[in-house]
């Protein structure tokens, strides 16, 4: 049976607990007081600003997503890809871990009609190519930060892309359990490194971060944080790669601890730092809430997917068996 359904319950429940345990260190630390009226000023107009760039982050990313399928002979309809982006966010929202949602992705489409192998790596290479531009950008943003010493710095750099491996080893064990590395060298090249996808890769990996970090800039804003961009922008990148560590829910905890750490040891108020960081996450969980939308229309299904990729050229009726030959590994 798939490590899919048997969820290791008390690890679920450590990664909660590591969330709160952060959480309370963080909140005893600082001053709560001018957190909490950071927080309370939550501007409206920021938040719709926030609201209609997700919408387009999300579009974005199903857009990405499909155009890494359909190199690997899956045609995933648009409107198909950005429900199930809005879902697997969602998920990531409520759920420890912070990759769930993916493998969602890939379960789900792993049980149409479409060749299970390519469906589940189409997700996990999406993921990655936009994983080493943002751990690029992690790396760059920490060697600009006045952090004390070239070695400390050095030091977090290496812990920027150790982050990045871990969520790396993470997503492919938990998508497929089953050895893959020559099928998914051969389908990288394909999706990633051939010299007609590389650039569209980069490209919207790019535009990607660029939407991370404008999000959390209009977070900064919303709660009336007016720091400098020069000084602003290279805190952001490091902040959000600690929310791809899987040992929390959704970042909660660790974001707001490298937050405050980072604002700390740039000369900036760590609760400034926290309050955008909370203000984010906020951000984030209200833009997923689409994602609820779906899941409420999958359990009402019954059948736990909404839509149904097929491979390109070869797709059947519902029921009809694969054609003779058809990849399906």
């Amino acid at each position: 049976m798939s490590s899919l359904s048997q969820p290791k319950w008390p690890w679920l429940l450590a990664r909660f607990g590591v969330s709160a345990s952060v959480l309370a260190v963080v909140a005893r630390t600082l001053d709560l007081d001018a957190v909490v009226e950071r927080l309370s000023g939550f501007s409206l107009g920021w938040v719709a600003l926030g609201l209609g760039l997700s919408v387009l982050q999300v579009v974005m990313l199903g857009w990405r997503w499909r155009f890494t399928a359909a190199r690997l002979d899956i045609d995933l309809p648009m409107g198909i890809a950005v429900r199930e982006y809005y879902l697997g966010i969602f998920l990531n929202q409520l759920l420890p871990g912070g990759v769930t949602g993916d493998v969602s992705r890939a379960w789900r489409h792993a049980r149409t009609e479409a060749p299970t192998g390519p469906s589940v790596r189409a997700v996990v290479l999406e993921r990655m190519s936009g994983q080493v531009i943002m751990t690029i950008f992690a790396a760059g943003a920490v060697l600009m930060l006045p952090l004390g010493p070239a070695l400390g710095r050095v030091m977090a750099v290496l812990g920027t892309v150790g982050i990045a491996a871990v969520v790396v080893v993470t997503m492919i064990r938990r998508a497929e359990p089953r050895p893959f590395v020559g099928r998914i060298w051969a389908d990288t090249h394909r999706a990633v490194l051939a010299p007609e996808a590389l650039p569209i890769q980069v490209g919207t990996a790019l535009l990607t971060v660029a939407s991370y970090v404008g999000l959390y800039l209009v977070a900064a804003r919303a709660v009336g944080v007016e720091t400098e961009l020069l000084r602003f922008l290279p805190l952001v990148p490091p902040v959000l790669m600690t929310m791809l560590v899987p040992i929390s829910v959704a970042g909660w905890g660790l974001r707001e601890g490298a937050a405050a750490a980072l604002w700390g040891a740039s000369g900036l108020s760590p609760e400034d730092g926290v309050s955008i960081s909370v203000a984010y996450g906020l951000l984030v969980l209200l833009s997923s809430l689409p994602g609820a939308a779906v899941l409420i229309q999958a359990l009402f299904e019954g059948r736990g997917r909404t839509g149904r990729p097929t491979q390109a050229g070869n797709a059947g009726t519902p029921g009809e068996e694969p054609c003779p030959g058809s990849r399906s590994d």
